[in-house]
């Protein structure tokens, strides 16, 4: 079986099981949500979504961030982890938006990435998610799905985007990202992982062994 038709059931099966999918970081515009990637770096989207309504009442705007102290900024975010470097990008980035961009969040992902602390990853999610401009952006879960269901050679991240990237439609790219995210969260998970219980990997294994057509 090629790697096409493991595509092929991979979003079907997707498809079925997240039929309507909704972006797991609560924002309300381009830059909140640039600010909400940011903060989702080593920490898990539900404490990203009980810390950013705090900040994001006291500055939702870049103009309003940048006003902000890095201490002040540095505190509310603490829970979520790094937060001495996070708050440091947090409040740059923003005085870059105002100075450099009218306080607008560039389009372009070339120009997200080179804003503090925005990798192709953040650039990706914001492009694709705010903007939606075909991305893939490829995080844990899609990095060991891919890997796992051979849709790719799973050696880094770049690869794997690279692989998913020449597989699947590129209409599909962006509801993808997030429905394999949900799905490996779920069901395809890094630990205590059982074929019988993940759907995809059951299916893949049935149909390469032959015993459907």
């Amino acid at each position: 079986m090629n790697k096409r038709c493991r595509a092929h059931i991979v979003m079907c099966l997707l498809n079925k099981f997240f039929p309507k999918i909704t972006i797991p970081l609560w924002h309300t515009d381009p830059y909140t949500l640039l600010i909400a990637v940011i903060l989702s770096a080593r920490c898990t989207d539900k404490k990203v979504n009980e810390i950013t309504p705090q900040l994001f009442s006291m500055a939702s705007s870049p103009q309003a961030m940048a006003a902000l102290e890095q201490s002040t900024i540095q505190k509310i975010i603490k829970p979520c982890g790094l937060s001495p470097t996070k708050s440091k990008a947090i409040k740059s980035l923003s005085k870059i938006l105002v100075e450099k961009y009218e306080g607008k969040v560039p389009q372009d992902i070339e120009k997200l990435e080179a804003l503090p602390g925005v990798g192709h990853k953040t650039a990706s999610v914001v492009v694709a998610q705010a903007f939606k401009k075909h991305a893939f952006p490829i995080d844990t879960h899609i990095h060991r799905c891919a890997k796992r269901w051979g849709l790719s050679s799973g050696i880094n991240v770049t690869q794997t985007e690279k692989d998913l990237k020449n597989i699947f439609p590129k209409h599909a790219w962006n509801t993808l990202h997030l429905q394999i995210i949900y799905y490996g969260r779920q069901f395809c998970t890094a630990r205590n992982h059982q074929i019988a219980n993940c759907s995809i990997c059951h299916r893949l294994f049935v149909v390469q062994s032959g015993l459907v057509v």
